[in-house]
């Protein structure tokens, strides 16, 4: 038993409980000056910190009345001494709940955990009342001091902190080792404290035990962006730890692992993955470091000083990896390469790997050469300058040109329709064809104005033409998919085409299919709306990747334009001919025109003719000219009929 009262009471003070106070509201500040995910764990972490701050006060009430020895505040030191109590051991509740939610722990389980911890507390906290009540746990003596007993509180904090010690090892195969590591030694600590407290006869010290953890939870889990899970921390302590090693001249290896299939939003690595990943940081490798740069990519740093031995232990990493591998069997990219000294002025290591990953095929483990170093600064200062003319949205910005490729007529026998195409003309690369900026454009959103300036410079050379007398049909623009997704996209192409004083029958645009179906049914309102004012469409690159019959013929198209590789499909083998030729018939009777773009010598124009061509574009005609080139296809005088 420990008495309390005026002469004992010394034992006590308010420091300890002021420091808890003190800590618990620099914290808050840290919270809400800092970027911190608003997740369960938050709230549950903020509820901690109120029950100590909370528990503080009535401590320092406590002990404030213990001093007085006044009859008449027995009443409340009782009270206030089971709230104390019940107060710190939801804490521990709450520390229970925090390892549950932080561990991403299956549902039932977390919700056998979360009983047991209720009805723990729940028998404590009642013993607690009972004691007191009965006078067993608080009472007063016969000189008025105030006598308490601390078993039924020591009992609770030993089954408590066996239940949490047990539940951190239940749960050691789902967090990082290092994490574990850290609350570990923050509990400990704890304890230590509590125990060197009760040897000296001390009571200052009880609520403050509660903050170490609390400090090791805002470090680890909110402070420090650590994704327990996986063992990974965030790009932007990525960038924090590239821009100290490039400060401190010291070189790095770096390993990067894609897995497609589940970088996108919504998307997450099942824990089965997130296991092989967690064992793969540390486990190879000195003070190496993980970071989480999207949800299917990982970016490893290694110091190479640490590991002198860096090429063995990627061997041995990659063979590991390809173990792995064997049990999942998902499409990866691994990149691999060591620090570069202008990548790391710049600090771009994730756009310049990401780089690398959007050109590699699935299955591939590319070590990084200096042409990729000298592909990216091409592809940034591409990027700069589509980010320029993003900005601009100048119509008749010089950059863009309009080059395009003239289509045979076989009905009429005339070159009377052209695809217009897209090149930049940049002060140090020159031109840049369009494989090289449009996957940038649509990735950074550039795409539509891109579009605007070349159909804007499309039906100024139609209006010319037209006035120059020669026969032209109508041009056809290219439009990704991403783009019709904008409300305003039918607006800004009628907004070019009646600004040009041409009408939509002059206007083709070419688009591929979609898998969404969002998309899919965005793209057939969108189509609808425009063919309403004379604009034909063309289906791009059939039978190029994905391919769904039935989205096709759901679509209103006009022309469906074969890609070059059923042109070489069908010059392959009879059967591929007879596929070929079946599928373009097939369209030509549902009222489709059909088009074979590739097309580069007589046998193939030959073959298309009988495949049910209406219309043949490619190197056998011409290649791609400046638009301004097309009068050497065109004829003067009276419009033929138009053709399909």
């Amino acid at each position: 038993m420990e008495h309390f009262s005026a002469n004992s009471i010394d034992s006590y003070s308010i420091a300890g409980d002021v420091s808890v106070i003190a800590i618990c509201s620099v914290v808050v500040v840290l919270l809400m000056t800092s970027y911190v995910s608003r997740t369960r764990t938050l709230y549950i972490f903020l509820n901690i910190i109120a029950l100590l701050v909370c528990a503080a006060v009535v401590s320092m009430v406590f002990h404030h009345l213990l001093v007085q020895r006044n009859p008449e505040f027995y009443t409340a030191i009782y009270v206030l001494h089971v709230l104390y109590h019940a107060m710190i051991f939801n804490v521990f509740f709450l520390f229970g709940l925090y390892i549950t939610e932080a561990s991403n722990m299956e549902h039932r389980q977390a919700r056998v955990v979360a009983i047991a911890s209720v009805l723990l507390f729940a028998a404590i906290v009642t013993a607690d009342i009972v004691r007191t009540v009965t006078g067993a746990g608080v009472r007063t003596a016969e000189d008025g001091a105030v006598i308490y007993s601390e078993s039924i509180f020591l009992i609770g904090y030993a089954l408590y902190i066996i239940f949490l010690l047990g539940l951190l090892y239940h749960v050691r195969g789902l967090l990082y080792r290092r994490v574990m590591y850290g609350f570990y030694g923050a509990i400990g600590v704890a304890i230590l404290i509590r125990v060197i407290q009760m040897i000296l006869g001390h009571s200052s010290l009880t609520t403050m035990t509660f903050v170490l953890p609390v400090i090791a939870m805002l470090y680890i889990m909110h402070s420090n962006p650590y994704n327990v899970t996986l063992g990974t921390v965030d790009v932007r302590s990525m960038e924090d730890m590239v821009r100290t090693f490039y400060a401190r001249k010291e070189e790095f290896i770096f390993l990067s692992m894609y897995l497609p299939e589940f970088d996108g939003e919504g998307k997450e690595l099942p824990e089965e993955i997130r296991a092989s990943v967690r064992q793969f940081s540390g486990r190879f490798f000195r003070s190496c470091v993980l970071f989480q740069i999207s949800n299917g990519q990982v970016i490893m740093l290694v110091p190479k000083r640490r590991n002198p031995d860096y090429e063995k232990r990627i061997r041995r990493i990659l063979e590991a990896f390809q173990e792995e591998h064997q049990k999942f069997n998902l499409p990866y990219k691994i990149v691999i390469g060591e620090s570069i000294e202008e990548i790391s002025r710049r600090n771009e290591y994730v756009s310049f790997i990401q780089s690398i990953h959007r050109s590699l095929p699935d299955n591939t483990v590319h070590r990084i050469r200096e042409e990729d170093v000298a592909r990216f600064n091409r592809n940034e200062y591409i990027l700069q300058a589509l980010a320029d003319i993003h900005s601009k949205r100048d119509l008749e910005d010089p950059r863009v040109l309009a080059f395009c490729q003239p289509v045979m007529n076989l009905q009429t026998g005339q070159f009377d329709t052209a695809e217009a195409l897209m090149r930049l003309k940049l002060d140090k690369t020159g031109i840049v064809y369009p494989d090289q900026f449009i996957p940038l454009a649509e990735q950074y959103g550039y795409i539509h104005v891109l579009t605007e300036i070349i159909l804007h410079k499309t039906c100024q050379e139609i209006r010319r033409l037209t006035e120059e007398g020669f026969q032209i049909d109508r041009i056809s623009v290219n439009v990704s998919v991403l783009e019709i997704k904008d409300e305003d996209f039918c607006n800004d192409i009628d907004r070019i085409i009646e600004s040009n004083g041409l009408t939509g029958e002059q206007i083709a645009i070419e688009m591929t299919e979609s898998r969404s179906e969002a998309d899919f049914m965005i793209m057939k309102e969108k189509i609808e709306e425009l063919r309403r004012k004379g604009i034909r469409f063309y289906l791009d690159d059939f039978g190029t990747g994905y391919s769904n019959m039935e989205r096709i013929m759901g679509l209103p198209f006009d022309i469906i334009k074969f890609d070059r590789s059923m042109v070489i499909a069908a010059g392959s083998d009879e059967r591929s001919e007879k596929i070929v030729e079946n599928l373009a018939h097939m369209f030509r009777e549902m009222d489709y025109s059909v088009l074979y773009e590739g097309v580069e010598n007589d046998v193939d124009v030959e073959r298309c003719q009988e495949m049910s061509a209406s219309y043949l574009q490619g190197y056998r005609y011409s290649r791609p000219v400046p638009i301004m080139r097309l009068r050497e296809f065109l004829k003067k005088g009276p419009k033929k009929d138009r053709a399909g």
